[in-house]
């Protein structure tokens, strides 16, 4: 088949599948590689050690899909509803996670089906489909296809869509006619991602420090959150989208057709805690949550429910305070000492007369002395 014929025929299926941007850009060294290698030398990618691990594969697209010559980028678009208010008791999510599906289950079929069009029309070809988990410049091929421009706030923006959609690519070892780079950046002085940013996570524009990024911090980070931190969380329970609302290229994105309705744009933070293991797996194990496990939500929402700062919250937060993880309970009582008051002065001294972890009883100690006990 033609290339050309090859390249209409696969953007055809693209846009079948869902994705409402295309464009295609030729396999090639990666003009950021150097930059990358700094992020990760500075420590900006906080504990997500796979970058480091596999940081000599991001040189170049063979290090996906042996003899890669073309990248066929697309964009999956999700809720870009300017609304993302809640209510006491329940916290924020993501944008990107309101459809209440894994976004890799959805698209990696897509992907799939894709490849087999490719191979169906050239079968000595090999192709590959990846979203967000190869070792691969994602955004820097974006804008060689001409998809968009890298951001300010590090995201790939577009005029039309601004930035509420994620990115796949499918590498292909055949040479297809590739789109113009596109040809600006369009952010001119404008900083009102940076300076809206909650916990200054920008040391300069279109460098992100991870280790403050409250999407990092509630998504990938493991382990407790710095008490610096956790207030300036305020009620995102699941990611965090301040950057992008601010951003005036969203201010009225054209909506794809294809976003699925919310399922999942707010939670109920005080049920989290009524669930165990089992019960846990059985409601998010296909859902964006899962990434973060139990723990890992029981603590963005301890966190959530200690900024509200209501008193409601504190018969579940005694829940969490009794958790069987430690991670759970110290971040429990930091919220119960957040929330304060006699009731809340009590759950903690019982609790202290009781607890085994040295971190645990860290925690309760610092919030009996926020309440001046």
């Amino acid at each position: 088949m033609d290339p050309n014929d090859a390249a209409s025929l696969i953007r055809e299926a693209v846009y079948q599948e869902g994705f409402d941007l295309c464009g295609i850009a030729p396999a090639v060294t990666s003009s950021g590689y150097h930059q990358l290698v700094q992020w990760i030398d500075a420590g900006y990618a906080a504990g997500m050690n796979y970058f480091a691990e596999r940081r000599d594969a991001y040189q170049h697209p063979s290090g996906v899909l042996a003899g890669a010559k073309s990248i066929v980028v697309m964009s999956f678009p999700y809720p870009s509803e300017s609304e993302n208010s809640v209510s006491a008791g329940h916290g924020k999510i993501a944008r990107y996670a309101w459809p209440g599906d894994d976004y890799h289950d959805v698209i990696h079929p897509k992907l799939k089906r894709i490849c087999r069009l490719i191979k169906s029309s050239f079968p000595e070809s090999n192709c590959r489909g990846v979203v967000d988990t190869a070792p691969i410049m994602e955004r820097e091929i974006a804008e060689l296809a001409g998809l968009g421009w890298r951001g300010k706030n590090t995201l790939l923006l577009n005029k039309k869509r601004g930035s509420y959609f994620l990115l796949a690519c499918v590498l292909v070892d055949i040479e297809l006619p590739a789109d113009q780079p596109h040809p600006s950046d369009h952010c001119g002085t404008c900083t009102a991602c940076l300076d809206a940013c909650p916990t200054d996570a920008f040391p300069k524009p279109g460098v992100l420090d991870a280790s403050r990024c409250i999407s990092y911090l509630t998504i990938e980070h493991r382990d407790s959150i710095d008490v610096e931190l956790r207030p300036k969380m305020a009620d995102w329970f699941f990611g965090c989208d301040v950057c992008q609302e601010v951003c005036p290229w969203n201010r009225k994105p054209s909506r794809s057709p294809m976003v699925k309705a919310n399922e999942l744009a707010t939670i109920d933070l005080h049920e989290l805690f009524q669930l165990d293991d089992e019960q846990f797996r059985e409601r998010f194990r296909k859902t964006p949550l899962w990434r973060t496990r139990r723990r890992g939500v029981l603590r963005n929402a301890a966190i959530v429910l200690g900024n509200q700062g209501s008193s409601e919250s504190l018969s579940h937060l005694k829940i969490g305070l009794a958790d069987e993880d430690p991670l759970v309970r110290g971040t429990s009582a930091w919220a119960i000492g957040k929330i304060g008051g006699d009731q809340a002065s009590s759950i903690l001294t019982t609790r202290l007369s009781i607890e085994s972890d040295a971190e645990v009883i860290q925690e309760i100690q610092q919030a009996s002395s926020a309440l001046g006990r």
